[in-house]
């Protein structure tokens, strides 16, 4: 990031002061802003302080800052960061920005600059012999279709030649305006070659100056055809869904009877393990405390899956067999390859495991 300091103290005025006019709009411009808040119109002052001198001058950033009532080392913070303020003296009748970003660059920006060069001076930010015009490369101004261009205080001049900003720099050192825009054939940023949806140019030239110079409505005629303000929720769905119920809001206004929050909330955690190990009844079916029984041998029906036990088809397509090592298929009938039913053998193992249980509850 490049040093931006002040100009040197031989150059600099004993004083600065907003003339008549620009004194009044910057007292309108300060009451813009909310009380406590007056310290935010420090650009626009400033820059209104530059339109008015060519540059911003050392008294010109004290004047700014007895004015909002903020310390010297705050406005000269802004004026210091801001590359769109000039701190030295600039030329009195043009300051030349010539855009040297890429799309300009390749569209001829270095011609723009080598005619400053010649016709103001060999470095930027120098005046020329006369102090009425100086020159400066900028990033991007904006106008890319319109390549190569040139911004002069707040008007850009686009599709430039070098021949065309020539004329434009004799121009502004005899005194004479310049109209903006493209310095070629062209409507604004419209293709180069005309239009090619819109072709009746002239009727399109004729509605857009039309708008432009159309005369402005009086207050209060606008201010009865501008409609009211559409509701805050006017683009919400209409829809039944909870969701999007407007009458749903958190926290809820409403207040829930304090037994009604206790009858739906959810049973607090068992507090100890003999009620941790008792099984819900609606669930289990029973309310006998769960207990774990001698480990069953591996292949027994206790440890088939309910499936299997079930005679239901298994396998990955569902209708084979499932098989394990060890162990008798399970036919889609029910039955294995012995010939005995699987709800045979599940009463027998449920039966002889309630008893053990029941043995050992005892």
């Amino acid at each position: 990031m490049s040093v931006r300091r002040l100009a040197e103290a031989t150059v600099q005025p004993a004083s600065f002061a907003f003339s008549a006019e620009n004194a009044a709009w910057a007292d309108l411009t300060i009451a813009k802003y909310p009380e406590g808040r007056q310290q935010s119109a420090v650009i626009p002052l400033l820059m209104r302080a530059q339109e008015q001198e060519g540059w911003v001058s050392k008294a010109a950033i004290e004047t700014v800052a007895d004015m909002l009532s903020m310390p010297y080392i705050r406005v000269l913070e802004v004026a210091t960061f801001y590359t769109q303020y000039q701190l030295k003296p600039m030329g009195t009748k043009a300051h030349i920005q010539v855009c040297g970003t890429t799309p300009c660059m390749i569209r001829g920006a270095e011609e723009l600059m080598n005619v400053c060069r010649s016709r103001i001076h060999h470095e930027q930010f120098h005046t020329n012999e006369s102090g009425t015009l100086s020159w400066e490369e900028v990033e991007c101004l904006g106008a890319c279709v319109n390549a190569p261009m040139v911004m002069v205080f707040k008007d850009t001049y686009e599709d430039l030649t070098p021949e065309r900003l020539e004329e434009i720099i004799d121009a502004f050192e005899a005194g004479r305006s310049v109209e903006p825009g493209p310095q070629v054939d062209r409507y604004y940023s419209a293709p180069a070659t005309g239009f090619t949806s819109l072709l009746d140019e002239d009727a399109i030239k004729r509605n857009a100056r039309a708008w432009r110079d159309r005369p402005a409505e009086p207050a209060a005629a606008a201010a009865v055809a501008s409609p009211a303000a559409p509701p805050s929720e006017a683009a919400r769905p209409k829809t039944s869904a909870e969701e999007t119920n407007p009458a749903i809001k958190s926290p809820s206004p409403v207040k829930t009877d304090p037994a009604v929050e206790r009858a739906e909330s959810v049973k607090a955690p068992a507090v100890n393990e003999a009620q941790a190990n008792k099984a819900e009844p609606s669930v289990e079916g029973d309310s006998d405390q769960r207990k774990s029984g001698p480990k069953s041998p591996e292949g027994s029906a206790d440890m088939k899956a309910p499936e299997l036990m079930k005679g239901e088809p298994v396998g990955a397509d569902g209708k084979g067999p499932a098989t394990g090592a060890g162990e008798p298929g399970i036919q889609s009938a029910g039955k294995d390859t012995a010939g005995r039913t699987a709800d045979g053998s599940d009463e027998t193992a449920r039966g002889t495991n309630t008893g053990t249980q029941g043995g050992e509850a005892n």
